[in-house]
């Protein structure tokens, strides 16, 4: 009864690298140290000052479009517009100033920095410029935006 064990023994050792690299495999796959790691990259693209967007949402009617776009955190003031025949660029300008001065109210360091972040929407049909109303409540931003109407011409 030895002897069999001793071969079956001999056996799996010939087969061991393989279900070794097979259980390493399986270790990895399971705790997938990789994937954690990048998730932490992606959250950080998200949630960081290297975002360079904002969400904004646009919705067409017969006559008009209506622009909506988050700005949770943003003042007014920080908001710029600008209007083309079919195109609206949506901007944020950041500032932030920072300055740390030591025991004595002298400045140690001073930091001023200054971010821009716009989108800019495409429109399929040409607008009226000079119609454009924009309102901006608890951090979302609405932009109303009349279409200009053609001239039709009848075919004969």
């Amino acid at each position: 009864m030895t002897e069999n064990f001793s071969k079956d023994n001999s056996k799996n050792k010939g087969h061991e690298p393989i279900n070794q690299l097979m259980k390493a495999m399986n270790d990895f796959f399971e705790h997938r140290p990789v994937k954690g790691f990048l998730e932490s990259i992606d959250e950080l693209f998200v949630t960081s000052p290297f975002s360079s967007s904002f969400p904004v949402e646009l919705k067409e009617t017969g006559s008009k479009y209506i622009i909506q776009a988050k700005l949770p955190g943003i003042k007014k003031e920080q908001i710029e517009i600008d209007v083309l025949q079919q195109y609206i660029t949506i901007s944020v300008m950041h500032r932030e100033t920072i300055t740390t001065e030591n025991k004595h109210q002298e400045v140690v360091q001073h930091k001023d920095t200054t971010r821009r972040t716009s989108r800019t929407i495409p429109l399929t049909k040409a607008i009226d410029t000079k119609n454009v109303k924009a309102t901006y409540e608890n951090g979302l931003l609405t932009v109303s935006i009349n279409k200009l109407k053609g001239k039709r011409i009848d075919i004969t």
